[in-house]
């Protein structure tokens, strides 16, 4: 065994199932089961969710916006009101008069009936201001009797993840039962002393302990912000095992061959004759990259990033003409009708006139066409075929598929990407695979969800593509931007006017599709005002996306429909209503479908006061920048990795413990310590991979 690394311990007390634990019978351990809580280890690793502050009160005229809060007060009044949806209020008074009122939408007479007037009563939640006042919306309560002095606690109380069927309290005390059978330290590390050193962090069990049951001195900030060193050790493991599984999974699939797609230079520079643009410095250092990958023995899995705009689908066509000039076929895969459409237009217009056939599938082609179409992909005359999911169908089958090229790869799930890539199995080999995002990616992100891909950027936009001027506007300012859409369009431009509902909502102040259209349509009526929503058939988009293409209609109103694949060099104004209810990356994505062209382009963002903290700086970080990474970062930093990761359903966006965007420092330490594991002591990091990730590993090499 290597210095200072460890052989994997056999955890005897960690692999002992749950109904070991005192009230543990056969119907509970089946609802930890359904929750993957199995062993006492995997409760050891059940980690809370967040802590809640019960150490102290704040007074009613102290208390702010936000969540974590408790105070106490006695009942001055009690309403139960029935109009409409049912609710319960309690206005609560301190000794000082000042109010706080609750609120409760689901409530039993019995608890109603508590709420006597004079009674005093502990509440602790979200803090938010109201019609009348603070208030608190559901929160947690306990009514005290005069002469209870109910102690307040004297330390943080942990949040777990919610188990269905069982209670937090019930969870909490099983968690506590576990934590008695914790082994020693010895037993229990997997990692070596040497790598913890470095970044002054605790040895595991004592970070388990300190996590779970904070003590009495515990730094409280540190742990309510995720950045106490016990925190920090659970995050450097966690944020370890998913890069073990990811490098693991690289390595297993490149133990597979590939066939191997020489550079054809002549025949990509006949396809790039036909292009009426020269290729950027980006596109062709990417090109260089994904041309030596093809040209191995072993099979490329690459994903290459670029802004809006960037030109990624043309650094596709020349791989694809990489491969097709070795004899192999190309499939082409996006997420909607809208974009495989597109994309099948440009391959057509690219490569037909070169002697290549552009093969259309997806679910609307259907009878002699798609017979036609599968024969056409069956016996290799097909040498590029573009579509849909349906691509994936039993029925597809290729000749000598050699490069499965997938666009907007985060609306796929593994699965789906697995299915495509398995078209082209032949004996020990797979196809290449290029995927392609126009989301950009953190590199904080991209270093540990992708790990298991080479990571391609192109960083630079064509020629003549003008950055966009970005406002942001109250609502009330609503008129001038109709007229100004009436200006835009009597010059000959186009705009987009995007709405986030196609109906209005009683709940949610946003102005819907449809009710936009109607109201533009009346107050432009010398404009041809269209309407584009998810819920049209697929054939009534693609005309009224046609129509918009071809500027038969000067003005679309939308729902976000429209946020990926259209294409549009005419259309240099839009409006986004109620802006600030999407996040950073769909407003950059929603951006993009303007400043196409050579005309000044601008985006107005319409937001309904008052704006929230959060909302305010993404409208200002949208005004600011232009650059999808600069807006990717900050995305990152506000939401966190699970929505910019998408359906890669790996399991990687649902950390325990680790933050990308916070533990950022951690990860040149995870990568070398991965490294090494693997090469070192791939037992112990089997071990690592199995207590953290389990089996969610095996789907990363697609």
């Amino acid at each position: 065994m290597p210095r200072g690394l460890v052989p994997a311990p056999a955890l005897a007390d960690g692999d002992a199932t749950l109904d070991a634990l005192p009230g543990v019978g056969p119907a509970m351990a089946a609802k930890l089961a359904e929750r993957g809580l199995r062993t006492l280890q995997d409760l050891w690793f059940f980690l809370p969710l967040r802590y809640e502050d019960r150490t102290r009160l704040t007074p009613i005229r102290d208390l702010r916006p936000g969540p974590g809060q408790q105070a106490e007060g006695r009942v001055r009044q009690v309403e139960r009101v029935f109009r409409g949806r049912p609710m319960l209020k309690v206005a609560l008074a301190d000794e000082a008069g000042a109010l706080l009122h609750l609120r409760f939408f689901h409530f039993r007479g019995p608890q109603a009936a508590a709420f006597q007037p004079g009674r005093r009563v502990r509440v602790f939640g979200e803090v938010r201001p109201g019609a009348q006042g603070w208030e608190i919306v559901h929160p947690s309560y306990r009514v005290l009797a005069d002469d209870d002095s109910a102690p307040l606690d004297d330390r943080l109380t942990p949040v777990y993840p919610a188990v269905e069927g069982l209670g937090p309290i019930t969870v909490a005390r099983l968690v506590h039962a576990a934590l008695e059978r914790l082994p020693k330290a010895d037993a229990l590390e997997l990692l070596p002393a040497e790598a913890l050193a470095g970044l002054s962090l605790p040895g595991l069990r004592d970070a388990l302990v300190t996590v779970h049951r904070p003590p009495l001195d515990a730094d409280v900030p540190a742990l309510l912000s995720g950045t106490h060193p016990a925190q920090q050790r659970l995050a450097f493991e966690e944020l370890l095992a998913h890069g073990l599984g990811l490098r693991r999974q690289r390595i297993a699939l490149q133990e597979h061959g590939a066939v191997a797609l020489p550079r054809a230079p002549e025949a990509t520079d006949r396809l790039k004759g036909g292009f009426a643009f020269a290729l950027t410095g980006a596109q062709q250092r990417v090109l260089d990259e994904i041309a030596v990958d093809l040209a191995r023995p072993r099979p490329m899995l690459r994903l290459v990033q670029g802004d809006v705009g960037s030109g990624k689908t043309v650094v596709a066509a020349l791989a694809a003409m990489q491969a097709v000039s070795a004899g192999r076929q190309v499939t082409v895969m996006a997420p909607t009708e809208l974009l495989a459409e597109q994309h099948l237009a440009n391959f057509r217009r690219w490569f037909e006139p070169l002697g290549v056939e552009v093969c259309w599938l997806a679910g609307k082609v259907t009878g002699k066409a798609r017979r036609e179409a599968l024969a056409a992909i069956a016996d290799g005359r097909a040498g590029v075929v573009v579509g849909t999911h349906a691509l994936m169908q039993d029925g597809v089958v290729f000749a000598r598929l050699g490069l499965v090229v997938i666009d907007e790869q985060h609306r796929f799930g593994v699965h789906q990407r697995l299915a495509l890539r398995d078209k082209g199995l032949e004996g020990e080999r797979v196809p290449h695979q290029l995927v392609m995002t126009a989301t950009p990616i953190p590199r904080t992100l991209a270093m540990t969800a992708y790990a298991d891909l080479d990571v391609s950027v192109i960083d630079e936009l064509p020629p003549g593509r003008t950055p966009v001027t970005t406002v942001a506007l109250a609502a009330d300012r609503r008129p001038e931007l109709v007229e100004r859409v009436r200006l835009a369009c009597a010059e000959g431009r186009q705009a987009y006017w995007v709405c986030p509902l196609i109906e209005d909502s009683e709940e949610i102040e946003a102005q819907a599709a449809q009710t936009t259209w109607e109201q533009l349509s009346a107050a432009l009526p010398e404009l041809r005002v269209a309407l584009l929503h998810g819920r049209m058939r697929p054939a009534e988009k693609l005309a009224t996306m046609r129509s918009f293409k071809d500027c038969e209609v000067q003005l679309l109103v939308s729902t976000t429909v429209i946020e990926v694949g259209v294409d549009v060099p005419n259309a240099s104004l839009m409006v986004i209503e109620n802006a600030e209810r999407l996040g950073l990356a769909q407003l950059h994505q929603l951006r993009g479908r303007v400043g196409r062209g050579r005309a000044a382009s601008s985006c107005d963002l319409l937001y309904q006061p008052p704006l929230g903290a959060i909302a305010r700086e993404r409208l200002d970080v949208m005004r600011r920048s232009n650059d999808g990474f600069v807006i990717a970062e900050k995305d990152l930093a506000l939401r966190g990795p699970g929505e910019l990761l998408g359906t890669r359903q790996t399991g990687l966006a649902a950390f325990r413990m680790a933050d990308l965007a916070r533990d950022a420092r951690l990860l040149p330490a995870v990568h070398a310590l991965a490294e090494q594991l693997l090469a070192e002591a791939p037992v112990v990091a089997e071990a690592v991979i199995a207590r953290w990730v389990g089996t969610a590993a095996r789907y990363a090499s697609a």
